[in-house]
């Protein structure tokens, strides 16, 4: 769904496609690396906590209203994963919404 959307919206094919290898290639910002960093983070919590250094590291490129929102959008993507695999859902349906100039 995700990489429908950023094809749809121009994505370079290379970055995702590296994405699952986010931390070995050039293709990502720092601030790039930092979000990433956060998402798997908050997604694992339940292996832990949020590492300092994750936490240190996103602050250091978001603000206090930047990072509760990428928060919230990790949350809510995670929350949707789980209702779909709940609802046995096929993946591979949706559709990008078309991209107007």
């Amino acid at each position: 769904m995700h990489w429908k959307d950023l094809r749809a919206a121009g994505e370079n094919e290379q970055r995702l496609y590296s994405l699952d290898a986010w931390r070995e290639c050039p293709y990502y910002s720092a601030r790039e690396r930092a979000a990433v960093a956060w998402a798997e983070a908050v997604t694992l919590v339940a292996d832990g906590h949020v590492p300092d250094a994750v936490y240190d590291e996103v602050r250091a490129h978001f603000g206090e209203k930047e990072l509760a929102d990428l928060t919230l959008a990790v949350a809510a993507i995670n929350a949707w994963n789980r209702l779909s695999i709940a609802a046995r859902l096929y993946p591979g349906t949706y559709e990008p919404a078309r991209v107007t100039a």
